[in-house]
Parts: structure tokens; C-alpha cells; sequence
């Protein structure tokens, strides 16, 4: 009796394993679609998830320049400096250092035009005639380029952008020795010196 129990028992594992080795039978034709997987979380065809929406739109570069160059921007100092400079001297009386209506019309418009260029920095020079001595012409000088200074920033332009010096008759602007080369160079000339 117990052979014949181990033989039942042998053939029904010979049995089982045949029918779990027993390969799978062609595809039927128009046969259903298998059911969905038991695991939880498995992706079938009815439960695929949606696409995900479009990222947002980049914003532009705002490092890339929206507004054309100004015309003086992208020229070396010294032609910023030379005889077409957006910046004009103002001039002076004799043995004066008070800004008259001229004077102060010429000192506006080169505020405008530092207001426009926000990053240069510009020397004073406040120049004399050469008539008097060197020191009294340093001293009228100094106060020639301390006005203009102090109008350019009562107009907005930022003091810490305004340099002074003083030549007095060091460097005229005209050699002669006449009124009309004594009244060019009694003046406070703006000069660019870092931009």
C-alpha cells in the first residue's frame, strides 16, 4: 500500500508538470484582449496616464540688449573727448567764477548727457585765462570747476560721478593772447574719464 501511494503520488507530479511545461496554444483570431494585470500600479491601455502639460514658456533674456546703443556708447574716451564731444565747456567772465545764463543752458545739457550715459565719470577742469598769477589762476580755477560741479548735481547727475582739478592758465584752449582767445579759456571743461 505504500508503493501504491508513492507511485499516485509520482504520477500526479509527473501529471503537473506536464501541464505547466506544456507550451501555450497559438493566438485564437479575434480572440478577447487578456485581462488587466492583478498587480496594483501596473500601466495597461485603459489606465496609461495622461501627457503632462507643456512647460511654461521661457522668458526672454533680459541680459540681451532691448534698446539700440546710444550714439556715444561704444566710442574710445579719447574720441568721447575730442573736438565732437557731447560735453561742452562752460565759460566764464573775467576774474569770475559765477555761472551766468550761458554758462548754466551748456551745464544742462551735459547733465542730459551724463543722465543718458549712467556709468561715466567725468573730471571737472576749471581753467583761467592767462592773465594774473599762477596761484591766484589755480585758486579761480578751483572755484570755476567747484560751480559747475555743484550745478551739474543740483540738476540730478550724482556727485560721486564729478571729479574736480584745477589748471588755471595751464592749458588754454587758444594760445593767443587776446580777448577772444582769453575768453575761451576762462572755463570749466568736462572731461571724460571712466566710463
Amino acid at each position: 500500500m505504500k508503493k501504491t501511494h508513492v507511485l499516485s503520488v509520482l504520477i500526479m507530479l509527473l501529471a503537473l508538470s506536464l501541464a505547466a511545461c506544456g507550451g501555450k496554444k497559438p493566438p485564437v483570431p479575434n480572440a478577447p484582449a487578456p485581462a488587466p494585470s492583478a498587480f496594483p500600479g501596473a500601466v495597461t491601455p485603459s489606465t496609461t496616464p495622461a501627457r503632462p502639460p507643456d512647460p511654461p514658456p521661457i522668458p526672454p533674456d533680459t541680459s540681451v540688449r532691448a534698446t539700440p546703443l546710444l550714439p556715444w556708447e561704444d566710442k574710445p574716451l579719447e574720441e568721447i573727448n575730442g573736438p565732437n564731444s557731447p560735453l561742452k565747456p562752460a565759460l566764464f567772465l573775467y576774474d569770475s567764477d559765477e555761472l551766468d545764463e550761458t554758462a548754466r543752458k551748456v551745464l544742462t545739457a551735459d547733465a542730459e548727457v551724463l543722465k543718458s550715459y549712467k556709468t561715466w565719470v567725468v573730471t571737472v577742469e576749471g581753467h583761467s585765462d592767462e592773465r594774473g598769477t599762477a596761484e591766484y589762476n589755480l585758486a579761480l580755477g578751483d572755484r570755476r570747476a567747484m560751480a559747475a560741479r555743484n550745478f551739474l548735481v543740483s540738476l540730478g547727475v550724482g556727485a560721486d560721478r564729478l571729479r574736480t582739478v584745477s589748471y588755471g592758465k595751464e592749458f588754454p584752449f587758444d594760445p593767443a593772447h587776446n580777448e577772444s582767445a582769453w575768453s575761451q579759456n576762462r572755463r570749466a571743461h568736462l572731461m571724460l574719464t571712466s566710463k
